[in-house]
This record gives structure tokens, C-alpha cells and sequence, in this order.
């Protein structure tokens, strides 16, 4: 998602009280790569973006969903996707107990 939509992504999320992980990262999909020159030798750069991981259950996955869709939309080529995945096990490290289903 576009790095500038993360603080309103954030507080939109915070109502429904769920944890999130953010990783900057850089990519490419339809938006393509940027170019850059340094020294005069031409770079494309990959665009910058921000990856979030959201884990809840099963409960609360369409009103997250529906959150990240309207919050993190411009219209523009390089909005993001959203993502589903199932998790079977969950461990907590410091107790650790595990958390099945």
C-alpha cells in the first residue's frame, strides 16, 4: 500500500482493537519501476511501499477487509491488495502455549 495512506490506515484500524505488524518495503506490479540517475548511470528503482499483517479471526475478517478497501483506495494504479490467509497454529513465546483453530 502507498506509504502516505499509513497513519490513516492505522487509525481507521484502531477501533476494532487488532494488532498489526508494518514492514517498508519496495516493489513493483502495474505501477512499474521509477527512474533515478546518479553520477550519470540510469537506476530504476523499485516504488516504496508499506506491507501490513493483520492477524484476526474469522469473525472480524470482512470488516478489516472493508476498512483497508476504503481507507487505503486513491484510485491510482498502485493502491495495494489485500491478502487472505488461513493460520492454523499460533505460538506465544513466552508462555508457550499454543493456540489452535
Amino acid at each position: 500500500m502507498r506509504p502516505e495512506k499509513l497513519n490513516d490506515i492505522v487509525k481507521a484500524l484502531q477501533p476494532l482493537s487488532i494488532g498489526l505488524t508494518v514492514w517498508e518495503v519496495r516493489g513493483r506490479g502495474r505501477q512499474k519501476t521509477r527512474a533515478a540517475t546518479y553520477r550519470g548511470t540510469r537506476y530504476e528503482l523499485l516504488v516504496p511501499k508499506i506491507m501490513l499483517e493483520v492477524v484476526a479471526t474469522d469473525g472480524t475478517v470482512d470488516e478489516i477487509v472493508a476498512v483497508l478497501m476504503e481507507t487505503a483506495r486513491t484510485g491510482e494504479i498502485g493502491d495495494g491488495r489485500v491478502l487472505i490467509h488461513e493460520v492454523e497454529t499460533v505460538y506465544h513465546v513466552r508462555t508457550g502455549f499454543m493456540d489452535c483453530d
